[in-house]
């Protein structure tokens, strides 16, 4: 049986090599700052402050990404420090960049005298398109999969068959947990895209149901995962994903309790700082 495997390695130029990975976080990341721009015009954002944050925000969200996963897997970084840099390898861990993005975020949204409320949700639905299509990285990888299962059971989804060849790794078929998760952000664009236009949506609100929509997909899907990182015997990003899911509606009934939530989305600064 003959399997045509993706390399992870797109091309190459002299001794650099030039991955798959990268690509398409690249691409993910001009997606959402496109959709960003795009949006923040309709609401009155100069599109240079996107330009200006991604500057920002992109190096460090990868740090972050990187650092979380390596704290996580200090045993193998410890024995192997060589590959701690190795990001081509795959191992950004996406709550370690959220933490990353959301500090530099605060930050930047003071300096430039900006609501850090109405950024992020402008900014929900490029995040989450974002993740749908970097996930596809990790399906170049062959990372970030589901336990064993059949290739009948493949075949019953009705995939492509270049998403069960590169399912199968070391002569077993996997479940593709990354393409399950991509559904699922993609449908959470679709229902952030839906939610801005609801007239009683309070700013802070979107970005926060972000959080509520991606946590409770990534909590399912993340206990089909081989590769979890792990905290004893817990799943770090199921136990991140309820306390976001939880955080996040105490924000909302708090934000709107004690009035920090009187402007609408989309609404200037001039509403509410």
């Amino acid at each position: 049986m003959f399997l045509e495997v993706i390399d992870p390695i797109a091309f190459q130029l002299g001794p650099l090599k030039v991955h798959w990975y990268g690509i398409i976080l690249g691409t993910a990341a001009l997606v959402g700052l496109w959709l960003a721009i795009r949006e923040g015009k309709r609401v009155g954002i100069d599109p240079e402050i996107w330009m200006d944050l991604l500057l920002y925000a992109v190096p460090v969200a990868i740090i972050g990404a990187r650092t979380y996963y390596v704290i996580f897997q200090w045993d193998y970084y410890a024995a192997n420090p060589g590959d701690i840099i190795a990001i081509w390898k795959g191992g950004l861990a996406i709550h370690g960049a959220l933490i990353g993005a959301i500090l530099t975020t605060i930050i930047f949204a003071r300096v430039k005298k900006i609501s850090f409320w109405r950024l992020t949700d402008v900014a929900a639905p490029s995040i989450i398109l974002g993740q749908a299509i970097g996930r596809w990285g990790n399906f170049v990888n062959q990372e970030a999969h589901g336990g064993p299962v059949t290739l009948d059971y493949l075949e019953s989804l009705n995939l492509p068959q270049f998403i069960i060849d590169q399912m199968y790794i070391n002569g077993v078929y996997y479940h593709p947990t990354f393409l399950y998760e991509s559904i699922w952000n993609l449908m959470g664009f679709l229902v952030l895209i839906g939610l801005r236009r609801l007239p009683w949506l309070r700013r802070g609100e979107l970005f926060l149901s972000y959080f509520i929509w991606y946590s409770m997909g990534r909590f399912v899907i993340e206990g089909m995962r081989t590769d979890s990182l792990m905290f004893g015997d817990i799943r770090v990003a199921q136990a991140i994903s309820i306390l976001l899911i939880v955080l996040s509606l105490i924000l909302i009934i708090v934000r709107r309790w004690r009035g920090w939530a009187r402007a609408r989305y989309g609404e200037g600064d001039q509403v509410q700082p």
